[in-house]
Formats: C-alpha cells, sequence, structure tokens
C-alpha cells in the first residue's frame, strides 16, 4: 500500500452579527470603515504567507537508501533557501521494488482521491522508478504541475520530458569504483558484486556487466543477484583470497524478499572476508572502505535551489543543471585498519575520517588540567620547602639566640653569686694554705712525724677536691651550648646541684634552705644545665624577695612531687612580701621586673625554658606571706644517661 502524508488546513467559523439598536449602527459603520484596512492588510498578508504546497513521490520507500538520504537533505536545503512556508506531503511508489509499470491505475486512482482537488505547487519525484511513473501518467495526474526528475542520467527518459519538468541528475562512475578498488588492493583478481533482484537492480545489473567489460581480463566477477541475503552473507565470509566487494544495492533479493539497505549493508560487513566498496556516500561510515563517492547530499541542495527558482516562476523546461559525479574521495580509517590498507595508496587529494582519536585528543583537556593542578602543586610545595627551610634555618638561629641569652642570662646569675662563690672557694683554698704550712714545719722538726703528715696530705687532697669541684660546677654553669643536649636525667640531681651552687649566696645572706625530694627518679628529657638555671633563678628571686624581712624569717623551700604519674612539678616558695595580684599574669613578660637593677629577662627565660621542654610555669602568692613559683614538666621513660 502506498504511503501518503498531508495536511488539512480548517477555515475558522466567520462571526454573525446578531440585531442591534439604530442608534448604534452608526458607530458600528464608523468601526467597519476603521478597521477595513486593517482588515485589508491581513489578508493580503495570509495570502502572502500561504505556504506552497510541495509533493514528494517516493520510488522504493520513505527511507529507501540512498533515496531517503536526498530526501531529508532536499527538504532541509529548501526549507532553507525559499523565502515562504513550505508544505511537504508524501507519497511512496512501494510496488516499484517488485514490478515497474503494471497495475498502476489503484496507485493513481489513489493519489487522484488525495490531490485531485489540491493546489500542487511541485511535484519531486525521487529516483527513477517514481519519474517514469510520473511521465506515464501526467495526463491524469499532474499535467500542470511543475515536476523535478531527481536520478540517474542513464534513467532519464528524455523523450517523455516536457516545459514542465526539470531534471536533476547523477552520474555514477563504476568503471572509477573498480580502479579504486585496484589502487588500494593492487593484487585483487576477485570482485563480488551485491545486487538485489528487483526491477530497477535488474536495470543496474546489466548496466554493470556491459560497463566492468574492459575489466575482464584482470578480474573475475562473482554476482550475488542471484541468491538470498543468508546466502550472500555465506558467500561474503568465504571469498577467495585477494578479493573484494562492490555493496551496489539491495532492494529485493533472489527470494523476493524486501531488505533496507542500511541492514544488509551491517549483516554482511560482519560476515565478509574481504573488504566492501560502494558508490554512495549514504553508505559511507556504515561499513565501506571508501573512494570517490556520489553525495545524495549536494544532488539534494542542487535540486533545491531548481526547486526555488521553480517556484519563484521561472519555465522547469529552461533551467539546466550539469549531472554531478563522484565527489572528492573519502575513506574510512577504521576500515583502512581492518583491511591493513596503507594511507600511502590513497589518491592525491583524499581525505581519510572517523580515525581513531589519539589519547591527546580523548584526554588532552584532563591531561592539561592534571598538568596544571600538578604544576600548581609542585610550586606550592617547593614554596613550603623553601617556607620550610627559611623557617628551620630562622629556627636555628632563633635557638642560637634564645642559647645566647640563656647563656648570658646565667652568667649574669652566677656573676650575682660570685663573691659568695669566691668566699667558698677560699675556704679549701685557705685549708690547703694552712696544711702545707704546717707540713713545713713538720718537716724541719726531727724526728719527722710521718703519721701527721699523712694526715695534713690527706686534709689538702679534700680540700683540693672540694675546691675543684666548686671550679667545676662554676664552669659548668659558665659553659657554653653550641647546641642542644637533649638527654634524660633526673631531675632531683639538677635541683641538688642547683641548691649546692646556691648554698654560698644562701648562708651569705642568712636563708634557711628546705628541700623536700619526691621518692625515686624524676626522669625528665632536657638539657640538665638549663634547669639547674631555672632553679638558680627562681631561687636568687626568692631570696632577693627576702631581703628586707628579719633574718629568722628568712626561709625558701624548694619541693619536687609526682603529678599522676606523668608529670613532677617544682616548687620555690619564700617567705617575702608577694607579688601584686594585678601583677601574676605579667610576671613572666619580657623586660618586666620590679627591681631597681632588673633587666626583665629572668623570668621570662625561665618561662621559655619551661615551655620549650613542654613543661607550664605560673607563681602563686601564699596565705601566711611570700610567693610561690612552680612549673610542670613531663616525665620521659628514657633511662638516665
Amino acid at each position: 500500500m502506498p504511503v501518503v502524508r498531508w495536511q488539512f488546513r480548517a477555515a475558522s467559523p466567520s462571526p454573525q452579527l446578531g440585531p442591534s439598536p439604530r442608534h448604534r449602527i452608526g458607530r458600528l459603520l464608523r468601526a467597519i470603515a476603521l478597521a477595513l484596512p486593517f482588515l485589508l492588510c491581513a489578508i493580503a498578508f495570509a495570502v502572502a504567507a500561504e505556504p506552497r504546497r510541495v509533493l514528494m513521490l517516493h520510488s522504493l520507500g520513505v527511507d529507501f537508501a540512498p533515496f531517503g538520504d536526498f530526501a531529508e537533505g532536499f527538504r532541509e536545503a529548501l526549507v532553507k533557501q525559499s523565502p515562504e512556508p513550505i508544505d511537504f506531503y508524501d507519497a511512496s511508489l512501494e510496488a516499484a521494488r517488485f514490478r515497474e509499470g503494471d497495475r498502476e491505475g489503484p496507485f493513481v486512482d489513489y493519489l487522484l482521491a488525495l490531490f485531485g482537488g489540491s493546489k500542487l505547487d511541485l511535484v519531486v519525484n525521487v529516483g527513477a522508478p517514481a519519474a517514469r511513473f510520473a511521465q506515464r501518467n501526467r495526463s491524469r495526474l499532474f499535467a500542470s504541475v511543475p515536476m523535478i526528475m531527481a536520478m540517474e542520467q542513464r534513467r532519464l527518459d528524455r523523450a517523455s520530458l516536457t516545459a514542465n519538468d526539470a531534471v536533476v541528475l547523477e552520474r555514477v562512475d563504476f568503471s572509477g569504483i573498480l580502479s579504486n578498488i585496484l589502487r588500494l588492493l593492487p593484487e585483487t583478481n576477485n570482485v563480488a558484486v551485491v545486487i538485489g533482484n528487483s526491477p530497477l537492480e535488474k536495470f543496474w545489473l546489466e548496466e554493470m556487466q556491459r560497463e566492468f567489460q574492459p575489466f575482464a581480463s584482470r578480474l573475475t566477477f562473482d554476482w550475488f543477484n542471484t541468491l538470498s541475503l543468508a546466502d550472500m552473507r555465506k558467500r561474503a565470509a568465504s571469498l577467495p583470497p585477494r578479493s573484494a566487494i562492490f555493496y551496489a544495492s539491495l532492494a529485493v533479493d533472489a527470494e523476493g524478499v524486501p531488505h533496507k539497505q542500511e541492514l544488509a549493508l551491517a549483516e554482511l560487513h560482519a560476515d565478509a572476508n574481504a573488504p566492501i566498496f560502494g558508490f554512495s556516500d549514504g553508505y559511507f561510515g556504515h561499513g565501506i572502505v571508501g573512494g570517490p563517492l556520489n553525495s545524495h547530499q549536494d544532488l539534494a541542495r542542487l535540486a533545491a535551489g531548481v526547486a526555488v527558482r521553480i517556484l519563484r516562476g521561472e519555465t522547469p523546461g529552461e533551467i539546466k543543471t550539469a549531472p554531478l559525479g563522484p565527489g572528492s574521495p573519502i575513506y574510512d580509517q577504521r576500515e583502512l585498519r581492518r583491511w591493513n590498507i596503507s594511507e600511502a595508496l590513497l589518491p592525491a587529494g583524499g581525505t581519510v575520517q572517523f580515525r581513531a582519536p589519539t589519547l591527546w585528543a580523548q584526554y588532552g583537556l584532563q591531561a592539561l588540567v592534571v598538568l596544571g593542578a600538578l604544576l600548581i602543586q609542585a610550586a606550592i610545595i617547593g614554596w613550603l620547602l623553601i617556607e620550610r627551610r627559611g623557617r628551620h634555618v630562622a629556627e636555628l638561629e632563633s635557638r642560637g639566640r634564645l642559647r645566647d641569652v640563656i647563656h648570658l642570662d646565667r652568667v649574669a646569675a652566677v656573676g650575682a653569686i660570685s663573691a659568695s662563690i669566691a668566699h667558698e672557694l677560699n675556704q679549701p683554698l685557705g685549708a690547703i694554705l694552712l696544711n702545707a704550712e704546717t707540713a713545713e714545719l713538720l718537716l724541719a722538726a726531727t724526728p719527722i712525724d710521718r703519721d701527721q703528715l699523712k694526715a695534713i696530705v690527706t686534709d689538702i687532697r679534700q680540700s683540693d677536691q672540694r675546691a675543684g669541684e666548686i671550679i667545676a660546677h662554676l664552669r659548668g654553669l659558665l659553659k657554653k651550648q653550641s647546641q642542644s643536649e637533649l638527654k634524660g636525667f633526673d631531675l632531683n640531681d639538677a635541683i641538688r646541684d642547683a641548691l649546692y651552687a646556691l648554698a654560698p649566696e644562701a648562708r651569705k645572706r642568712g636563708v634557711v634552705v628546705a628541700a623536700y625530694q619526691a621518692p625515686g627518679a624524676l626522669i625528665v628529657l632536657a638539657e640538665q644545665m638549663h634547669l639547674e638555671q631555672v632553679i638558680l633563678n627562681l631561687a636568687t628571686n626568692a631570696m632577693d624577695a627576702m631581703e628586707n624581712c628579719a633574718p629568722a624569717a628568712r626561709k625558701m623551700t624548694l619541693e619536687s612531687v609526682l603529678v599522676a604519674d606523668t608529670q613532677v612539678e617544682v616548687s620555690v616558695s619564700d617567705c617575702g612580701t608577694g607579688i601584686p595580684s594585678d601583677k601574676l599574669k605579667g610576671i613572666f613578660e619580657t623586660f618586666y621586673t620590679t627591681k631597681q637593677a632588673g633587666t626583665g629577662l629572668g623570668l621570662s627565660i625561665v618561662r621559655t625554658i619551661v615551655e620549650t621542654y613542654g613543661g607550664r610555669i605560673w607563681a602563686e602568692n601564699r596565705r601566711g606571706g611570700g610567693a610561690v613559683f612552680r612549673f610542670t614538666l613531663p616525665l620521659t621513660k628514657l633511662k638516665p644517661t
């Protein structure tokens, strides 16, 4: 049954005026007079905007390739080129697949029923069967309607053309197709020709057999027109070496089964053991290798241009166009790769499409984004490393300067008690001198009292050891360390050594020192000399705070206790005047001092040392008077070294 699509436009009902009073008649007439120009303009615009009606008469179906490609391209091109709206109608001469020219009466009557009373502006015959049908029945169907005959030039019946007919032709170059096969596959000696058994295909079979004669000495031809599609697939899968396949057309196979071109081509492509070639760009991208192909899109644009000229009033028979031949060669890179065809064999000017995208084409943008991110990240990391290096250098420099400040503070503290140390040192030195003088007298006596001399020598050695200990401890306090010497040690040893250094100053000032130590070893990770300095500074400040107290009230207490088995707390308390409550928080700030000759660095350095080793320090006032300074340090599991 033919396929027909059409449109109907329903007329709008006209408004009717009912009876109206006499006094409104004049007003109504004036309104009509004012509206008449606008109504005339609207009518003129409606007439001007009336769409042109174009009937497309298809040969073997609306979607039959390659005619379907032409029809689709013609619609798009005509809509773009025409200044007026277009109404398209479609009718399909489906019976032409099986017979041509027989029993056309019912279809003619059908078209007359549809379009006999309608005004058609143009009929476009898509393919030779449709054109020949229109020519045979023109007097009944479209006697005065302009026509376009779009077909291959060999099928044109020029004797039946009228002045109302325009032709748009293409030219298929069969010998050029074989030449293209031999150029790409020079060793080819067999060509399988896929063509159906419809009346149109029988015509082309004869044409190809005639035009392939010049190649008979070089090629043998395997014609598939006597096979069903299933047998064609089997034959295509078992072709001898050095074969190629030319896909011409498959509307109806030998068993009378109609087929869609693109589906039949896809099935053959799946089974074929040889490359497939074709003549139409409608097959390109669907399994053929490529070559000089006829472009039905170009033919459609040419026909659309002719249609515009006809719709503008030109006589169709006077419009002449040259037949369109094959275009520039195009090739499918996927098929070239599948059949191992070198691109060096392609003709000059040939283009290759469907190239497999390179990794860069697929992921170039992502790679650039990732590379940019990596470069930014590398720059940030580099900047951070530079900053880290600079910070490390600054920290080392800061620590060096801090060690210098701590050392200077320790030297200042030692200087403050130097008189007491000197006095303490004079005691063993005086004892050595006295024992030496006594020994001289005993040596001059006769007989020599060896036992007494032995006792004197023992006293001298003990006094010397005492002086050496004082000097060694003083040297340790004054030693300047070039770098940190962290080690685990017993904090009680640092407290004991600090008290040893403070003992002469405490005796000089009349301060009673009481020390209470937690039992067991209190192992901390630090520099022992720094913690001795902390205790020395706190104890010296405590003694300074009791300068104006009565001699009997001058008492200083040093105590160490465990806190939750993870920390040790050391406190230094005095019986002085205490610290003003508003000064407790700022007492450890740099340059803060209550002494007239103070630098304000002692307690600041004490806080820095304690916090460097992970501790905390604070000050409180005692209820009974005086102040207490407390600091904590974390205990470590390291063994004392």
